[in-house]
């Protein structure tokens, strides 16, 4: 028995979303059927929004409607302080944990030399404006604990060489290979308190 072509397609599609299997893909699409038509209008509306209405930040690159995002324009965060991480993933995390209170600086990747990619040099420049505009007095790298998060930690603190601020980098209490995307509260918590600051000896 073949299955109609609309739910291959939304499968298929599914299927190149993390963590979504064809199985998994299949049962999302047959929940979405049983679902009332206006649920999924909703569904696809909100779908086809996120690229028109969210762009990412020309400050900090985090995903916004506004120029500059709520986080870069709150007058509250400590402007003296800057954390750098990966995706905009990564900030999301650590802003729900309330565990850091000032701004932020998102690659919009990292350097994996399998898979070819790099950090973007504008980013990496923007970064170093930053720093040099708001008396940036300390810069927290934010990296996961993993081969990739280690080259994107170096190419970090080598675009910041004589910067000025001081550099630090994250305390895990994660594995190795884990991700601050499914770091809890209290792990980042502690991750942030005991950060270690970045020196010649472990540059």
């Amino acid at each position: 028995m073949s299955t109609p072509s609309p739910i291959e397609k939304l499968s298929s599609l599914l299927c190149r979303l993390p963590g979504i299997g064809e199985k998994s893909a299949r049962r999302i699409v047959f929940h979405m059927m049983a679902q009332p038509e206006e649920f999924c209008r909703e569904f696809a509306e909100a779908v086809r929004t996120l690229k028109e209405r969210l762009h990412p930040c020309p400050e900090c690159g985090n995903f916004t409607e506004e120029d500059p995002c709520p986080i870069c324009s709150d007058p509250f965060r400590d402007r003296t302080v800057l954390c750098v991480v990966e995706t905009a993933e990564d900030l999301v995390c650590l802003e729900q944990a309330s565990v850091f209170g000032g701004l932020y600086q998102v690659l919009g990747g990292r350097v994996s030399p399998m898979d070819g990619e790099e950090i973007d040099p504008r980013i990496l420049e923007t970064l170093q404006r930053r720093i040099r505009e708001n008396g940036v007095k300390e810069v927290i790298i934010a990296t996961n604990p993993c081969v990739e998060g280690d080259l994107t930690y170096f190419a970090v603190v080598d675009a910041l060489r004589g910067s000025g601020a001081r550099l630090s980098r994250l305390a895990y209490g994660l594995p190795v290979g884990g991700s601050i995307g499914y770091a809890d509260r209290v792990t980042l918590h502690a991750a942030l308190e005991a950060r270690r600051q970045v020196n010649d000896t472990n540059i």
